[in-house]
């Protein structure tokens, strides 16, 4: 599957951010970096969303699908930004691809799936033998290949994510992209593994009931 890496931009300390940012409003000490961090985590559980804009995480996703990238996209709240490798960078002879696991475990769905894919790359090396610009052989590329890009989001876009992402019905991929993610984060520092564990998690969690027309069966779903 693909890989997550934290990028050094990212703050270090979260929680210890966001206390010694609210102490500066509230007139506070904000000398003292026990207090900041007492404080900051009093903010997230107060629900002080406002606040959690202030630590960024910077990262770089590679190995994952195009298609699970624009859906990446979608959560554009609290100003992220991002840049995709392009594709006229792709080794158009051998571009690496996904391949979902339920097709992984039925052999003659992967020996379709791999022959469509050795199509393409074969199609595509035609073209650009024949002087096809990249640009436009490049709309034969599908979905499941491999991409690369850097994010920056804060971390109240992130935990908002969590809430739709975590959920097992999201998309496979999607899922196993933001468990990257928290383990990444998880890994970087001791106060980002305390945001995860108590932060990141699907919106059910919440409620204790499931708000979609068609639930897992997790929890019960929501009178109504």
């Amino acid at each position: 599957m693909g890989t997550v890496t934290i990028l050094p931009y990212t703050t270090k300390q979260p929680i210890s951010l966001i206390g010694e940012m609210a102490g500066v409003c509230w007139g506070a000490d904000t000398s003292d970096p026990a207090k900041n961090y007492r404080r900051g985590w009093d903010c997230i559980e107060s629900g002080h969303g406002r606040t959690l804009e202030f630590p960024d995480v910077y990262m770089m996703l590679d190995g994952y699908s195009a298609r699970v990238i624009r859906e990446w996209y979608t959560h554009i709240g609290g100003m992220p930004t991002r840049l995709q490798a392009s594709t006229r960078y792709i080794d158009y002879a051998n571009f690496e691809y996904v391949t979902p696991p339920i097709i992984e475990d039925n052999v003659s769905a992967h020996d379709a799936f791999d022959a469509c894919m050795e199509y393409i790359q074969n199609t595509l090396e035609i073209l650009e033998h024949d002087g096809i610009p990249r640009e436009d052989a490049a709309l034969l590329l599908p979905l499941g290949m491999t991409t690369r890009i850097v994010d920056k989001r804060n971390l109240r876009n992130l935990i908002d994510m969590s809430r739709q992402r975590m959920c097992n019905r999201a998309y496979w991929e999607f899922r196993e992209l933001f468990r990257d993610i928290c383990i990444a984060l998880t890994n970087y520092g001791d106060e980002w593994g305390r945001i995860i564990n108590t932060q990141f998690h699907a919106k059910c969690a919440e409620t204790r009931t499931c708000p979609e027309k068609h639930g897992c069966g997790k929890y019960p779903a929501r009178d109504g």
